[in-house]
């Protein structure tokens, strides 16, 4: 079989991946010289604690076990089981952690509430003065700037694989088959569109009004730290945003304990995770209203500058990097990814908004079983 995937960010190359892995050819499209949106402008976490149960817990923990064993053969992604750690201050901080650990897949998650000093004898960079902290063991991270790379060096290893950068696909010809602006059709068995965030033009063409929203969000990176980050590390903003920590505590937090007003003008949470160099990638914000700002403020920066050096206990690094990105999520936010069939052979696959990087794996292995591959 003969496989046309559009789009190298992680959920196209991850479709290659898919394709490859089950003997098949396939012939990689990319608008670019390498993909340059949402792939690479996250935080690199596979990150199962927040998911919600159901189907999109299983796709995380699916797409966990898939991530570790792709790292073990592709260790330039940089595949680290570092788990995670949320820090939490107060009475009703601790009850929704205390409440997570008490969900009955908890120990699926890895979930556990640790004291302050059981906190840092696995994160010791964590000085700064907290009450407990959940920990997820699961939970896991890779190099988000150079994953793609690397799997496409190993793609490239099979002799079943061909990349072409710097080609917007325009059109569906016929079945099986588009064409790019070069004028060449690319013809297969099958044709998977992995467009992301760009939901306009053959999209639109195709699959016309689709299910699909657009969020931008504020990123920054830090100059290496000087020690080891040993765990990914969130607070209890997340608890706000992420749908496994539903429950009556956190309806107890939300009622009782009011967001700082820069991290609820922007729909923060803080995410925080060390890359291989050292550096901290920090995050981040949620904007849904269109047109999105076309520059990145301030004020979010320095209330992330401020938690993070709260929990650490200790002056930030000089950031030496702020950027901005936008990611593809399905309006209804329980769905994990939109797929549709746009037309016979051709295949559309978006939208699993910020669960790309953890859940792209088992995303494609979920295509690649329904298309018979």
């Amino acid at each position: 079989m003969k496989v046309i995937v559009v789009g190298a960010g992680v959920v196209g190359t991850m479709h290659a991946w898919q394709a490859v892995e089950r003997g098949h050819e396939v012939v990689h499209i990319e608008r670019e010289a390498e993909a340059r949106g949402a792939s690479l402008r996250n935080f690199g976490q596979i990150w199962v604690s927040g998911r919600a149960g159901g189907e999109e817990l299983e796709t995380a923990l699916r797409a966990r076990e898939l991530w570790e064993g792709i790292g073990a053969r592709v260790p330039a992604l940089g595949f680290r089981a570092i788990g995670s750690l949320t820090p939490v201050r107060g009475e009703l901080e601790r009850a929704v952690a205390e409440a997570a650990v008490a969900r009955p897949d908890a120990a699926a998650r890895g979930y556990k509430l640790l004291t302050p000093a059981e906190a840092r004898a696995v994160n010791p960079a964590l000085r700064g003065t907290f009450d407990a902290a959940l920990w997820c063991e699961r939970d896991a991270a890779v190099e988000p700037r150079t994953a793609q790379l690397a799997l496409r060096e190993a793609l490239l290893a099979t002799g079943r694989y061909t990349f072409l950068p710097n080609r917007e696909v325009r059109e569906v010809v016929g079945e099986n088959a588009v064409r790019d602006d070069h004028g060449d059709t690319h013809t297969g068995d099958a044709v998977v569109l992995c467009t992301g965030a760009w939901l306009s033009g053959l999209v639109r063409e195709v699959a016309g009004a689709i299910p699909v929203r657009r969020v931008r969000l504020q990123m920054m990176q830090t100059d290496p730290l000087g020690e080891p980050l040993t765990t990914s590390v969130a607070d209890a903003d997340s608890f706000r945003y992420y749908p496994a920590y539903a429950s009556k505590a956190l309806d107890a937090l939300n009622a009782g304990q009011a967001q700082d007003p820069t991290a609820a003008a922007h729909r923060m949470q803080l995410l925080m995770v060390q890359r291989v160099d050292g550096g901290l990638t920090i995050g981040d914000t949620h904007e849904y209203e269109h047109p999105f700002a076309f520059d990145t403020l301030e004020d979010p920066y320095e209330h992330l500058t401020r938690v993070v050096e709260s929990l650490l206990g200790r002056p930030l690094p000089r950031v030496r990097r702020r950027w901005a990105g936008v990611y593809a999520q399905c309006t209804d936010t329980t769905r994990v990814v939109h797929r549709q069939r746009v037309r016979d052979g051709v295949w559309l696959v978006t939208g699993p908004g910020g669960r790309g990087m953890t859940c792209s794996p088992a995303i494609a292995e979920t295509t690649a079983n329904e298309l018979g591959w």
